[in-house]
Parts: structure tokens; C-alpha cells; sequence
């Protein structure tokens, strides 16, 4: 049985994709929507065209004969359990399985119930089609690469070392031919992804072995085309001392940072498995901030960790006052099956971790609109993405991440621009283009 459909229009087969969680999942849908989209699929919004359903962890069934895959970190971890549990569902695959995607349909079409969770011996990059090859219309002018897989650190909260595997990193060079065929094919701003994405090590064309730092120094010197350089997600027992001075060093890395904390207490790290301190954390914001002195600071927090007192939250809170952060994403702990954390003792109650998130989130928003707000009256480099909500509008990316809205309609999709911030809102700019004539 082949998958591909002969003809385009009315027959073409679609896949939806719903994602739910961490930038590595929205990258690994991505790459799926590329592997499906290989064999003649086309990707839809509205899950009731679909002929394919991809999710992670949440079920549904249409009025069509539908086809469900579930995928992801959840499917890695339950396997076989999920269709025990929901027999609707077609197939079960894990991310490192995600290059197989054809033949797990093919074989579920023709009735097996397939599950795919063994850890793939061939590099899954090798096999996928290149983010790249898309076709034109559906590429973007922002990308991510990603440089490294799995995780060693075995946080107590964490599933991902059970999920993803031990932490891999990919070649250098193989790093390199990619992004060159990513700025040849338009893109003009990569994210180097990673769960540990600072922990990426590679041989380098010197012999050595070198570590992000250094990737990033081959990326901005050797391949042409790249306007901006990002990475996330970072751990502080990786930052060192060459990829701070990258920041130091490279015009072209962002002056944005993600270096999750997580919590405020050494207590609290400690049990967590985080293994670095609340003064570690201090001096190594001090010493990023010496190097680059304009970097905006992002973070995670987990409030309501078993075991955690008022006292401890209200260090996390002082540890917020004391970085201050132009953005972060905060949740409350939910325990996670298999994990070392699910079966402490002293978990908060849900009431009281709901509260602590509150005081927390505010306190983030505040910091966040006080950022944006100190762009007003500023000058910056704006790198077009899209076409805005409204007629008449486009959205841009500031160097800090930021979406900036300007009511321009003219201007092409990858420019990089200057653009005069006139209103710093809770969650965007707003921005006036500094050219009359931007072409």
C-alpha cells in the first residue's frame, strides 16, 4: 500500500498536528509535518479534514474514518499502555522514531496496532527530509537547528533522560552543512536547540573538542547568510566561560538569554538534582551581564516542589527581584510518572501551589511589561516574520524576542529593518519604520 496520493486538490491526503509542550516537540512536529509531507500530505488546521491526527496525549475522534497518532515524550514513556487504555488510538511512536512515520502508517492502515518506542540505531536526521527541502510557501525566514538530544542531569522533576535518552550531540560539520542549507533556502535567523543545548560537544576541524561556544563562532564566520544566532534551552552547570565571551564577541548572537533556575532556595535545587546554588546562579548572571551588558534574562520556575515552604517560595520571589527577567515561563509542579519526584513525600497542596503561581506570575508580568516599556523611545533592528492580525499591519522579531507590530504593509517578509519603538505593551512593541523607503 503506498501512502503518497497521485493527484493534488480534493484527494490530497492531510495530516493534523496539535502539539502540546516544550520548543523541542514544536520542532519535532515540524519535522513530522516534513516526513508526512514527503509522502504526498499536506498539513491542515482543522483536525475535522484530517485523514491523519497526530497528538500528544490528548484523544479525539472525527466524523471521518480517521486515522490517531499519538506522539511525543508521553508516548515514549506508556507505549503499549496508551492503546491498552484508548483503543482508538492507531499508533504510538516516540521522538526518536519520528523518521519512520510512513511505514508505521502503512502498516497501521492495513490494521496493526503499531507501537514504536525503541530508541533508533540510525540518526533520525539523516533519514528526515531537510527543513529546507519544503516547499517555498511554507518555509519561514526564522528556523530551528537542532544540535543536541537527551538530557544526563536526571532533575527529580523531570522525565526527559527517561523519555529522550542520554544527551547526544550532532557533528559539527553535519551542523554546519545544515545551516547553510537553511540560509540558501531563505532563513535568516537560526535557534540552536537542545534540552541541554549548552552541553552540545563536538570535534571540531581543529581536532579539538569543542563546545557551543565555539559552534557558535563557526556558524557566524562560516556560513554566509546568517543574520542572527539564538539558543535555549540552557543549564547553568553548562555556561562557560567561551560561550559567555560569545556573547561578548558575536554580533550577530542575540542579546537574549534562557538559563532556567527553576527555584530560589538551595534546599529546593538540592532536591530537585539541579546541582548548582542560588550565589552560583548570582555570579553567573554577573559575569553574562559584564560580557554583554545589554542581554535581556530568561527563566523557568516550578513553584509547589514537594516539600516547599513559604520560606522557599519567598526566596524564589527575591530571586526574581534580584535577576529581573524580560520574560519566563513558570508552572506548578505536577508530579510525573517514573520520576524520582513523584514519590516524595511532602507535596504541597494544590491550593497552595495555585496561590504561590499567582504571586509568581504576576510579579513575572510586571518585569516582563517594565522591559517592554523601557523600548519605548529606543532604536532597533527588527527582522520581519509575518503579515500582522490586523489589515494593514506587520509583526517583527526585536533582538530580545519581542514581537514588534508596525503599520506597515509593505515590507518583505526576512528584511531586517530599523524601527523607532513607540509603546511598550505587556506583551509586544509597537514601532514606527525609520524608512521612508524600506526596499
Amino acid at each position: 500500500m503506498t501512502l503518497k496520493s497521485e493527484t493534488k486538490g480534493e484527494n490530497t491526503k492531510k495530516v493534523f498536528i496539535k502539539t502540546y509542550g516544550c520548543q523541542m516537540n514544536v520542532y519535532d512536529s515540524e519535522r513530522m509535518g516534513d516526513a508526512m509531507g514527503a509522502e504526498g500530505y499536506v498539513q491542515t488546521e482543522e483536525v475535522d479534514d484530517a485523514d491523519l491526527v497526530l497528538l500528544n496525549t490528548c484523544l479525539a475522534k472525527t466524523g471521518k474514518d480517521t486515522m490517531i497518532g499519538v506522539a511525543g515524550c508521553v508516548a515514549q514513556a506508556e507505549g503499549q499502555e496508551i492503546i491498552n487504555r484508548s483503543p482508538v488510538v492507531d499508533f504510538v511512536v516516540g521522538p526518536q522514531t519520528y523518521h519512520r512515520l510512513p511505514n508505521i502508517l502503512d502498516r497501521s492502515l492495513k490494521g496493526e496496532k503499531v507501537v514504536e518506542t525503541e530508541y533508533a540505531v540510525e540518526d533520525k536526521f539523516e533519514h528526515l527530509p531537510s527543513v529546507a527541502d519544503r516547499p517555498k510557501r511554507t518555509r519561514a525566514v526564522t528556523s530551528f537547528l537542532t544540535v543536541q538530544e537527551g538530557c544526563d542531569k536526571f532533575c527529580t522533576f523531570c522525565v526527559v533522560p527517561y523519555t529522550r535518552g542520554a544527551e547526544q550531540s550532532r557533528s559539527v560539520e553535519t551542523l554546519l552543512d545544515e545551516a547553510r542549507k537553511l540560509t540558501d533556502a531563505g532563513v535568516k535567523e537560526i535557534t540552536l536547540l537542545g534540552q541541554n543545548v549548552n552541553a552540545w560537544h563536538g570535534q571540531g576541524k581543529d581536532g579539538r573538542e569543542w563546545g557551543l561556544g565555539e559552534l557558535l563562532h563557526a556558524l557566524a564566520e562560516t556560513v554566509p547568510g546568517i543574520e542572527r544566532l539564538r539558543y535555549t534551552t540552557s543549564h547553568p552547570r553548562d555556561m562557560d566561560d567561551a560561550l559567555i565571551e560569545a556573547h561578548r564577541d558575536l554580533p550577530i548572537l542575540m542579546p537574549y538569554l534562557h538559563l532556567p533556575f527553576e527555584a530560589g532556595r538551595d534546599l529546593v535545587v538540592k532536591a530537585m538534582n539541579r546541582q548548582h546554588t542560588r550565589e552560583s546562579y548570582f555570579d553567573m548572571i554577573d559575569r553574562i551581564r559584564a560580557a554583554r551588558p545589554d542581554i535581556a534574562m530568561s527563566g523557568d520556575f516550578i513553584v509547589g516542589f514537594p516539600g516547599e515552604t513559604d520560606a522557599d517560595f519567598e526566596d524564589t520571589l527575591d530571586l526574581v527581584r534580584r535577576v529581573t527577567y524580560a520574560q519566563a515561563f513558570s508552572f506548578k509542579y505536577s508530579p510525573r510518572p517514573g520520576t524520582p519526584g513523584a514519590d516524595m513525600d511532602n507535596h504541597v497542596p494544590a491550593e497552595v501551589a495555585s496561590e504561590r503561581l499567582q504571586r509568581l506570575q504576576e510579579l513575572l508580568n510586571e518585569q516582563q511589561y517594565a522591559f517592554n516599556r523601557s523600548k519605548e523611545g529606543t532604536q532597533m533592528d527588527v527582522l520581519i516574520e509575518k503579515r500582522g492580525n490586523k489589515p494593514g499591519q506587520m509583526i517583527g522579531r526585536s533582538p530580545w524576542l519581542q514581537s514588534v507590530i508596525i503599520d506597515r504593509d509593505d515590507l518583505e517578509v526576512g528584511d531586517i529593518l530599523p524601527v523607532a519603538i513607540t509603546h511598550g505593551a505587556p506583551n509586544s512593541l509597537n514601532g514606527d519604520l525609520l524608512l521612508d523607503d524600506p526596499h
